[in-house]
């Protein structure tokens, strides 16, 4: 794969992303991609920061002809969501992403590929690297554990940066430049549960191969969440038969929509007949309602074993069952300011049952602060009428248009030089850091922008490769004619 991919290389890039990709850096796993990103300052001898977050920042100055250009700043995050197939025995923690070259895209085997955003650390580490690019102040930022909060960019002092201009590369779709995105938080309701002991059959439900997706940016695509889809049916089994709840476990991600869920529940021996012929008749239902949305869903059952089981009491199973089946999800409102982009929207991403409490964990998001709030309090009410406890983390501002911007002008006329048409400038309903840059960095202009990238956050990740060079040109042409 190396020879072929590096065999297209330009300036480095691939190079750069190879590199990045076999270090381990899942979401609060910083240290080594940030020691990586230290030492390529030192290497180069070029002035760098590592803070106590383990942000790092690389300052370039300006090349000769450019001191009295306006800086730059160049931004993206250094963690990856880590997302794998049933089958991959891939070990986040330990392993580097093992890299395919599939026609005109690169991906990973049977995991999360890490564009999102290792593609923004290759551009930028490429740009530092060249010593032939005409250019201003280039200050490169890359934060840390952006998707799981955005703690770096929370964390940042930016004291030390000059720019008053800054391109984020954490967008991906060539020709459309970001000039907003929504605000958003992580919520998580804890439900206590009692147990009872019960003797009988233990069977593991599953549900698998849903397309999943980023809870921001395919949120409107109509992808079933494989927990939801789960409460549903033990909804609509308990409705026909009978049997106790042991355990539910769905989701990876709080901004991931859910691919697999699972359930395990307790039946009297002599009825497994009868439970799996009602399991096939809502089975049969969802495959049927969801062929042309979620054409590989499956849904499966498996006999555990025979013996005591502490199972969730009457109280606790309907306080579950509950919850799942009213818990908001999925758009909840379109924008009135931006045709088409969806304004407010709640993803129910994780969701455990352990011994004593059931555990879920939303992304909301929202551009409108207001309405936010509102979502934010439905979830404290849910689980108030559940007995449960309501907990807000990882908050985060929309990054607000901005009617008049010099850098969006700029990128605007050279997109029309590289490419002879208009770039589509667009809001995002995903959250972006660009929302506490432009809190922390009084009147900074900034524009977002990336390469083409499909199916993030899951295993079918892919990189368009010729869509990475060209971005990269585009870019190398903003940057020199500042």
């Amino acid at each position: 794969m190396k020879n072929l991919l590096l065999e297209r290389d330009y300036k480095n890039i691939f190079k750069f992303f190879s590199e990045i990709s076999q270090i381990p850096r899942g979401s609060h796993n910083n240290t080594a991609i940030s020691n990586y990103l230290v030492n390529f300052a030192k290497e180069r001898n070029l002035e760098y920061i590592q803070d106590e977050f383990e942000n790092v920042v690389i300052i370039k100055e300006a090349s000769p002809g450019y001191e009295d250009a306006p800086a730059i700043i160049l931004q993206g995050h250094m963690d990856m969501v880590c997302e794998k197939t049933p089958e991959s025995n891939h070990d986040f923690l330990n392993d580097g992403i093992e890299l395919i070259v599939d026609g005109d895209y690169l991906r990973a085997n049977n995991t999360t590929l890490g564009a999102d955003n290792g593609i923004a650390l290759a551009y930028a580490l490429a740009f530092l690297d060249d010593e032939t690019l005409k250019h201003p102040r280039l200050e490169a930022v890359f934060t840390t554990d952006e998707e799981v909060g955005m703690d770096g960019a929370i964390g940042l002092d930016v004291s030390n940066l000059k720019a008053k201009y800054l391109i984020n590369m954490d967008s991906g779709e060539e020709g459309t430049l970001l000039i907003s995105s929504a605000g958003g938080l992580t919520a998580s309701n804890e439900i206590p549960v009692s147990r009872s002991k019960v003797n009988g059959l233990k069977v593991q439900i599953s549900i698998n191969k849903l397309k999943g997706g980023h809870s921001g940016a395919e949120i409107h695509r109509n992808r079933t969440n494989a927990i939801k889809l789960l409460g549903r049916l033990l909804f609509e089994l308990k409705q026909t038969f009978d049997y106790h709840l042991i355990s539910i476990d769905g989701g990876q991600k709080d901004n991931v929509i859910p691919r697999d869920s699972y359930a395990e529940i307790c039946i009297e021996p002599d009825s497994y007949e009868d439970f799996v012929k009602a399991l096939e008749t809502v089975s049969n239902r969802y495959v049927e309602e969801l062929s042309q949305s979620e054409p590989d869903l499956t849904i499966t059952n498996k006999v555990l074993d025979h013996t005591d089981h502490e199972c969730l009491d009457e109280t606790s199973f309907n306080n579950i069952l509950f919850y799942l089946i009213h818990s908001p999800n999925g758009v909840l409102k379109m924008s009135a300011t931006f045709e088409g982009l969806v304004e407010s929207s709640l993803n129910v991403g994780v969701m455990r049952i352990d011994s004593e409490s059931a555990v879920i964990r939303h992304s909301v998001r929202s551009s409108v602060n207001s309405y936010k709030k509102f979502i934010s309090d439905r979830l404290e009410s849910l689980a108030q009428a559940c007995g449960g406890s309501y907990k807000v983390n990882g908050q985060y501002p929309a990054w607000e248009y901005r009617p008049q911007s010099e850098l969006r002008n700029h990128m605007v006329k050279v997109y029309k030089e590289v490419y002879g048409s208009e770039p589509k400038l667009e809001a995002i309903h995903a959250g972006l850091e660009c929302s506490f840059f432009a809190g922390k960095i009084e009147d900074v202009d900034i524009v977002s922008l990336g390469p083409d990238m499909y199916d993030i956050h899951t295993p079918k990740e892919r990189l368009n490769i010729e869509s990475t060079i060209r971005v990269y040109k585009y870019l190398e042409k903003v940057i020199e004619e500042m």
